[in-house]
């Protein structure tokens, strides 16, 4: 029996926006996972796609590598993609990887939806 916790706690949209709010660890144990319920949300082709990390801890070079083919597919449509609630520890992570320049990194939801 899986008593894995789902990595992703809630999924919100709206007309301008999909909000995915994710929570614990994003390794590559919880990657697969977490790639299967993006790429599905990216086939629906949201205008925006907003993901909250506002409630990770933690994240690998598995989950950076998901969040980077999803902006690839967001990008390949047209659409915009931002990660808003970063915690200093996963910041550096795009920080160091130079991947911060790629992104659209936001402090808030608001400001996600502002850009």
């Amino acid at each position: 029996m899986d008593d894995t916790p789902n990595i992703v706690k809630e999924v919100r949209k709206s007309e301008t926006a999909t909000v995915v709010a994710l929570s614990g660890d994003v390794d590559l144990h919880h990657a697969p996972t977490l790639h299967a319920t993006l790429v599905n949300i990216a086939n629906g082709r949201p205008k925006r796609l907003i993901v909250d990390l506002g409630e990770v801890p933690y994240m690998d070079s598995s989950g950076v590598g998901t969040l980077v083919e999803i902006l690839r597919r967001v990008t390949a449509y047209k659409g915009t993609m931002a990660l808003i609630g970063l915690n200093p520890r996963v910041r550096s992570v795009f920080e160091i990887t130079k991947l911060d320049k790629f992104f659209t990194i936001c402090d808030t939801e608001q400001e996600a939806l502002d850009t």
